[in-house]
């Protein structure tokens, strides 16, 4: 028993030190090698930010190169403990099945974001709506796409759900169509009404010429007389022109005598003796 322990008492004072430097060294190759991959990422990102690469595909291939670069920095540091990457290749390729199974859904976001890069649907800043949510476009990252919505939250969408579904680009046109109802009073006087209406939209320089505005009875309703109007504007404007439309629409009416009913119905009562 005393030669047992003299053995192992000799091999660790004469190859422990040299595994415990190994230690030490791989895991100042992990912190040294992931201080450089971060490094070399934000280059990257700069010089294609400078080059005038569009902020979407910056992004996605300065994570990507994190990624790789991580991975070596992971093998070296394996490498130095003295394990043969050769000896645990067999491993890792008889458990890629597994792997491959257990990252199924990881695989397919990072291929949708191949997709997503490389057909252009939106870029950074476009306002979209797709697999549930809407936002405005932050990041494409290697997994996920980052969307900020209008009150200022962050939506994280994985990649292969925005593939899968349908995408409205609301940014991707320079103008839109702001579709409006009013509605008036069966005793008001239609053609002054679309007159009123013709006025307020010619008062606003935010309203396009061309294409030309609409102004028509959509609906002869219960209770009013609906007049559709539908007006063009820049994409930026779109907001803007419809609550300030609404707004000078109520106002006019009021100044100028116009109804604005409100639900009504009319009952007749009968006495019967």
């Amino acid at each position: 028993m005393n030669e047992i322990i003299a053995a192992i008492r000799a091999w660790i004072s004469t190859y422990g030190m040299v595994f415990a430097l190994k230690i030490l060294g791989s895991i100042a190759i992990l912190i040294i090698g992931r201080w450089v991959a971060l490094s070399v990422t934000a280059l990257t990102r700069r010089v294609l930010e400078r080059r005038k690469i569009d902020p979407i595909i910056a992004g996605f291939v300065a994570d990507l190169a994190y990624f790789i670069l991580l991975t070596f920095v992971v093998v070296a540091a394996i490498t130095n403990l003295g394990i043969e990457t050769t000896s645990i290749a067999a491993t890792v390729a008889a458990a890629g099945l597994a792997i491959g199974l257990a990252l199924q859904g990881s695989l397919a976001n990072f291929a949708a974001g191949f997709v997503l890069i490389f057909f252009r649907h939106f870029k950074k800043g476009d306002f979209i709506e797709g697999a549930g949510t809407a936002g405005i476009v932050e990041e494409i990252q290697a997994f996920a796409t980052l969307l900020k919505t209008p009150d200022n939250k962050k939506v994280i969408v994985p990649n292969a759900k925005l593939t899968a579904d349908n995408i409205i680009n609301y940014s991707a046109l320079e103008t839109r169509r702001v579709d409006m109802k009013f509605g008036v009073s069966y005793s008001d006087d239609i053609p002054r009404v679309k007159q009123l209406l013709h006025r307020i939209i010619s008062e606003d320089p935010r309203i396009l010429k061309d294409p030309a505005p609409t102004i028509a009875v959509a609906e002869l309703a219960d209770s009013s007389v609906n007049f559709v109007v539908r007006v063009w504007v820049k994409v930026p404007d779109y907001w803007d022109v419809c609550f300030d439309t609404t707004e000078k629409v109520k106002l006019t009416f009021d100044r100028e005598g116009v109804t604005i009913p409100f639900p009504q119905r009319d009952v007749h009562v009968y006495n019967e003796k």
